[in-house]
């Protein structure tokens, strides 16, 4: 069975499902249903993200896995993510801004606070 298209043929509009049907029973429903984000991506895009949950999220455990490098893994994690209609790392609240960054440099450079300190103040968490 092959994925339903997502976009129209004619007009590159985006496609609503209309009808669904039970092959075994013969029973068939008509209506507006919603296809999801997920229908945005392609088989090979589908069976990553089913890897990539099964470990967990991961990245270690899906290059023994899949047998890929890390940025490779990376590159298509970004590639789902983008057909989902989102940007990658957009949404990073854990984002230090310049001046705090600086800061926290200085300040380990002094001797003001230990690398462990900085490192939380870098990655947000302080």
């Amino acid at each position: 069975m092959r994925p339903a298209p997502t976009n129209c043929p004619i007009c590159q509009s985006e496609l609503t499902v209309a009808k669904l049907h039970c092959s075994s029973c013969d029973t068939t429903i008509e209506g507006n249903f919603a296809s999801g984000q997920f229908a945005n991506l392609t088989s090979e895009q589908l069976d990553f993200v089913f890897t990539f949950v099964r470990c967990e999220g991961k990245i270690n455990r899906m290059e023994q896995e899949v047998k890929l490098s890390y940025p490779t893994i990376r590159n298509r994690l970004h590639e789902v993510i983008r057909a989902l209609g989102y940007e990658p790392g957009k949404d990073d609240s854990g984002e230090v801004e310049a001046e705090k960054r600086s800061s926290a440099i200085a300040d380990l450079e002094a001797g003001k606070i230990t690398a462990d300190q900085a490192m939380r103040i870098l990655r947000g968490e302080e």
